[in-house]
């Protein structure tokens, strides 16, 4: 469950977050106010690594059939931030990211200032709906194309696109990575398997 930790009216920057010392909690900031959540549990960090293995090994094999010297893009931890909105700030932390190569940022020291292409979230037995939505459309409104919400106690996922789009994925199927990661799929019996 999220829990702020400002009780006071003070904003903060993303600035301030990157310094901020959150003593091994996972943060975000929401419109200037730092959420800090619980660390995840062990489900769902299995599955975020899997999911991140998964497009890992895709990217080196599609790099190393096409003899490139760069990937298509740049697979990210979770809980790498990215700054989404200034004024007031909002950075949030996928479980999984990936950022295409055109799009790299060149200066990489603090939150990237864009949205990821691919946006990832695995949901804990915690997570509200509304704010999951609420965290989706963050997504979609800074410019990701893609936003993957994987439900382990539902065993669904759910794809969000920047078009306003959505489907629902059963376990029997397969994620796609569309026009992110053309020709990608992911089995959701795989990850909850």
């Amino acid at each position: 469950m999220p829990s702020s930790t400002d009780s006071s009216s003070s904003m903060m920057t993303a600035e301030q977050l990157h310094i901020h010392d959150a003593r091994g909690m996972r943060s975000e900031l929401v419109r200037g106010k730092l959420v800090v959540r619980e660390p995840a549990g062990f489900q769902h960090g299995d599955i975020a690594m899997r999911i991140a293995i998964e497009i890992g090994f895709f990217l080196r094999r599609d790099q190393l059939e096409r003899a490139a010297a760069n990937p298509l893009g740049r697979l990210l931890a979770a809980e790498t931030g990215f700054t989404l909105h200034r004024n007031p700030d909002t950075v949030r932390a996928p479980d999984v990211a990936f950022v295409a190569w055109h799009r790299t940022p060149t200066d990489q020291r603090g939150f990237a200032e864009l949205a990821p292409d691919l946006a990832v979230e695995v949901l804990s037995p915690t997570d509200r709906p509304g704010e999951v939505l609420t965290k989706v459309a963050d997504w979609l409104n800074a410019g990701s194309s893609l936003v993957w919400v994987i439900d382990p106690a539902r065993r669904i996922a759910r794809a969000y696109r920047a078009d306003g789009d959505e489907s629902t994925v059963t376990e029997s199927s397969t994620l796609d990575g569309e026009n992110v990661l053309p020709a990608f799929t992911l089995s959701l019996h795989s990850l909850f398997a």
